[in-house]
């Protein structure tokens, strides 16, 4: 029996004894079980479990008669299907890989994005990737664009939970009402922004007022997704906590906690420091 062969089918992922039994069987087809041990040398107690891995495999076949005679399948029926098990494996893995590749490479890079309708489709793109949780911060005056990526995600049994300045008009999600309203944060701030997490795993974040000149961050880095979700995480904190508990906190810090907001009033508004 031709060694080198027997390396050759090796390499396309037979064992020792599946190459040996094949060769076997190309010799002499069809034969019985007690043959293909004595022609190739498999031990009996191992050469039913080979043909059962071959037939397994599509690389032998079996008649049902008695006793069972096995035949192989014909080398170039063989060596075609191998052929089109590698080419769709090559295929799968050149888009796997270049899809973790460009995963990896959004892990370590924080995107600069300007324009606001440039951030509010990145804003939606992210969110059509969504699959378990979004969390987004978001304006009145910029629901309605982001309306329908937000329902389909929800469709499709993605949670939408929303930190609102205004009213967005989304039956669909979970919408908090931020405290102090939109017109106290955009006179406080001079502007507006977006906020979004994604599964936790990726972030858009920046001001969307400023047309043109607006300015955000899309990035998939850990360092900077984890403190941005904690960011809207805590401000549903705040609002699960006002509704438990106005009375009692507001009568320490204020309607809508302004004396909080007072000691830790904003160092900087949307156009730069203030």
């Amino acid at each position: 029996m031709n060694p080198d062969l027997i390396r050759t089918l090796q390499r396309l992922d037979f064992t020792e004894y599946e190459a040996k039994v094949y060769l076997a069987l190309l010799e002499q087809a069809p034969v019985s079980g007690y043959a293909v041990a004595r022609q190739s040398g498999v031990p009996r107690s191992k050469v039913y479990g080979t043909l059962d891995g071959l037939i397994a495999r599509g690389a032998a076949l079996a008649s049902h008669g008695e006793p069972t005679l096995y035949a192989p399948l014909p080398p170039a029926e063989l060596l075609a299907g191998r052929r089109r098990e590698a080419e769709a494996a090559i295929r799968e893995a050149e888009q796997g890989l270049a899809d973790y590749a460009a995963s990896s490479a959004n892990r370590r890079v924080i995107w600069d994005i300007t324009g606001r309708d440039e951030i509010l489709m990145r804003v939606r793109d992210a969110i059509g990737r969504a699959e378990r949780r979004v969390l987004l911060q978001l304006w009145q005056e910029d629901a309605p664009l982001l309306r329908d990526a937000l329902a389909a995600a929800a469709g499709r049994g993605t949670e939408v939970i929303v930190v609102a300045y205004g009213d967005p008009d989304y039956p669909f999600a979970r919408v908090y009402p931020h405290e102090p309203g939109a017109d106290r944060i955009t006179e406080e701030y001079g502007g507006r922004w977006v906020i979004l997490s994604v599964d936790a795993a990726e972030i858009v974040a920046g001001i969307v007022s400023l047309g043109d000149e607006s300015r955000a961050a899309w990035s998939q880095h850990p360092g900077l997704v984890m403190p941005i979700t904690q960011q809207i995480a805590h401000d549903l904190y705040i609002a699960e906590l006002l509704e438990a508990h106005r009375e009692t906190l507001e009568a320490t810090f204020g309607p809508g906690l302004v004396r909080l907001r007072e000691r830790f009033g904003p160092p900087v508004g949307v156009g730069g420091p203030r």
